[in-house]
């Protein structure tokens, strides 16, 4: 019996769906609508998504080019050409074009660029509510698009006055809140370079990321509320400040009750509201121009976009830190604009009015994304704090009381939710709910069943796998498709990927390397501070020149559904069969006596380690637990996949976005010291680092 069966039933049939989609799906949704326009406009007739896959990678430039003129996008100067050349890294989108991201971000807003194309009067969408901000604690914070764009513009406006202009970075030091979408929306108006980390990162974590920028403006909170409780965080903005010696002014939001800054010199006082009052000694001090939120948004000034090149930069992401020093990752506007337009509308099927809510902090690209969902109408639902307090069940009564129709969770949270036994479904009216969207890391079929038997079979799981890399998703969901438990539906339209074997073959039915064949108006411009781009080469191109190479493992099914296996390098071999830790994930994590599970495989000298490191259930005995572990895998999977050792553990690590740190746990093994395996900002649970550190060391 295979796993798959064993989780579905007997009486249920390998490989039917979970989910099918309605009338309205087919119909209504952006990509039918799409698929329609399709064959009205350009002529191209296209039966189901597969074919429209395969249409989309046979020539990535006429399926662009068909996405530009689909949403409309205005330009300044059009474009020479959509795609000129076809090299990896060096491919040249939409040569010649001058846009900006903010400017199409604010005419998104309830689908009024749309709409105004259809004739109806510009400016019906003034009163939408283009934001909603959800704290742990206190009301409902909600600004509509005419306050969004006087927010905006007052700050764009101060920004330039500062001596900011198209090229120069800001950066922030900010959580989940309106301000945060604000300051990016101000800069990239700007054509200003944007960086922002979430304030649970530490002084030190936050240097080593902006550092590299050399950024002129900090916009900085002075801590953040989570878990029911107030974390201050001055101390570590003024240890920020100290940090970036290319500073030239920080702007202050005071979302905790606390002491505003005080100059360490009197000319560090600048244009603050408050210079000549007195300030108690405790008051962080900052050796810069500063002033306050309020302060520096106060004015009415027009929001003017600054037109740049298709691939002006527009911000800059950081990869995790856990393999070595987080490295830079630039996207330009136009490649953004153009990625998040497809997969906001044609794979997560947001539309105009739908309020839309990814629960992530803001140094997760998810949360880019979020904000993005403004360029196709979507109202973002920005959930402030944490996803579990005061109840762990505030994501799902956050999502019922703000008639959420869209809705992103990273996948270890669904099975936090699995384990725990939340039934939101019955417990919540998600009636609006249409679709969920779970990323992060791979989704088991556990956790899909959970979704359709206590959130609802109604709502659409769309599982999907991407990378901070692109800033988007390689394989996800499509709403026209059957959704079977614990694969993901295809590739995403307009990415080339595939699974290649050592040789650089494709392989069906059996795992490989992810490998994108052909360029993507989303992939990096460059790595900052990578002279001659070798570094960003050898982090995608050494293996496959020419082709990007993600570091994911990746199976197809010959229907085009696929199943992500994780890290290239976490990947296990025991006596020369690879293993994918997900395989015994989706055995172990289905026990009840099992919240988590973390795998790994280490040489250690002439003996390979394979550890199953477990987080039990509240009141699991231990050596029950490990004897029904050890039948569960030699039942469902074979005896090669057996550990050498079952430890129970306190719990898992992950980076703040949710990863599991199977490498950095080998690394450990293999010798290394803690702090060269990850960056400890980087971290959600830091402690738990030096846990498995001491059994390394004891172990070796």
């Amino acid at each position: 019996m295979t796993v798959t069966d064993q989780v579905r039933g007997d009486d249920e049939p390998a490989g039917r769906p979970l989910w099918s989609p309605d009338a309205g799906m087919l119909t209504d949704s952006g990509v039918a609508r799409y698929l329609r326009w399709l064959g009205e406009h350009r002529g191209v007739h296209l039966d189901g998504y597969q074919a429209l896959w395969q249409w989309s990678v046979e020539d990535v430039a006429r399926f662009w080019s068909s996405v530009w003129d689909f949403e409309a996008v205005r330009v300044s100067t059009p474009p020479t050409a959509v795609l000129a050349g076809t090299a990896m890294p060096g491919a040249c989108w939409f040569p010649g074009a001058r846009l900006n991201y903010a400017e199409h971000l604010l005419q998104g807003i309830g689908g009024i660029a749309r709409t105004d194309r259809e004739g109806a009067p510009a400016g019906t969408a003034r009163q939408h509510l283009a934001l909603i901000q959800v704290p742990e604690d206190g009301p409902v914070v909600t600004v509509t698009a005419e306050e969004l764009r006087r927010l905006a513009g007052s700050l764009a406006a101060r920004l330039r006055a500062l001596g900011v202009s198209a090229g120069d970075r800001v950066v922030a030091y900010l959580p989940n809140t309106t301000h945060a979408v604000v300051g990016l929306i101000a800069c990239a108006a700007i054509g200003a370079v944007w960086s922002i980390c979430s304030p649970d990162l530490g002084s030190r974590s936050v240097v080593g990321r902006l550092a590299q920028l050399e950024p002129t403006v900090l916009i900085a909170a002075n801590g953040y509320r989570y878990g029911g409780r107030d974390h201050h965080r001055d101390r570590d903005v003024a240890e920020i400040v100290a940090g970036l010696p290319s500073l030239s002014h920080l702007i202050w939001v005071e979302l905790v009750a606390g002491q505003t800054p005080r100059a360490d010199r009197d000319e560090g006082v600048g244009d603050r509201d408050d210079r000549d009052a007195p300030q108690p000694p405790d008051a962080p001090a900052v050796s810069l121009p500063w002033q306050t939120w309020d302060a520096a948004t106060a004015g009415a000034e027009p929001l003017e976009f600054q037109q740049v090149p298709f691939d002006h930069p527009l911000w800059v992401l950081f990869s995790s830190g856990t393999t070595g020093t987080p490295k830079g990752i630039v996207h330009g506007h136009g490649g953004i604009l153009l990625e998040h337009l497809k997969v906001l509308r044609l794979h997560n099927d947001v539309r105009p009015g739908d309020r839309f809510m990814m629960v992530a902090n803001t140094s997760w690209m998810v949360w880019n994304v979020l904000v993005s969902g403004l360029l196709v109408g979507g109202t973002p639902v920005l959930l402030d704090g944490s996803a579990t307090h005061p109840e762990p069940d505030r994501v799902w009564r956050v999502a019922a009381q703000q008639q959420v129709a869209v809705l992103g969770l990273g996948a270890g949270y669904l099975q936090l939710c699995r384990a725990t036994g939340l039934r939101p479904g019955s417990r919540q009216d998600l009636r609006a709910l249409r679709a969920l969207i779970s990323t992060g890391s791979p989704l088991p079929e556990s956790g899909f069943h959970w979704v359709h038997d206590e959130v609802g079979p109604h709502v659409w799981l769309s599982s999907t796998s991407g990378g901070t890399d692109v800033c988007s998703s390689f394989v996800g969901g499509t709403p026209i498709e059957a959704v079977r438990a614990g694969r993901i539906q295809g590739p995403c339209l307009g990415v080339d990927v595939h699974a290649w074997d050592g040789q650089g073959r494709d392989v069906v039915g059996k795992p490989g390397e992810l490998v994108v064949t052909q360029p993507m108006p989303s992939m990096p411009l460059r790595f900052w501070n990578d002279p001659g781009g070798r570094r960003y080469r050898d982090s995608y191109f050494a293996t496959y020149p020419g082709v990007w190479r993600q570091g994911d493992v990746i199976e197809f099914d010959p229907d085009g559904n696929c199943v992500i296996h994780g890290r290239s390098d976490s990947t296990l071999n025991r006596k020369g069969i690879r293993i994918s830790p997900a395989e015994i994930y989706s055995v172990v994590e289905a026990l009840p006596e099992v919240r988590e599970a973390l795998v790994v495989g280490a040489e250690l000298g002439e003996e390979y380690y394979l550890p199953l490191f477990v987080v039990l259930t509240a009141g699991t005995d231990a050596e029950r637990a490990r004897a029904r572990i050890v039948a569960a895998i030699r039942h469902e999977l074979s005896p090669r996949h057996l550990p050498d050792e079952i430890i129970a553990v306190p719990g898992v690590p992950h980076t703040k976005t949710g990863k599991k740190l199977e490498v950095p746990v080998k690394r450990l093994l293999q010798g290394a010291a803690a702090s060269e395996v990850a960056d400890r900002g980087s971290i959600d649970a830091p402690a738990l680092l030096d846990f498995y550190a001491q059994f390394a060391e004891r172990k070796r």
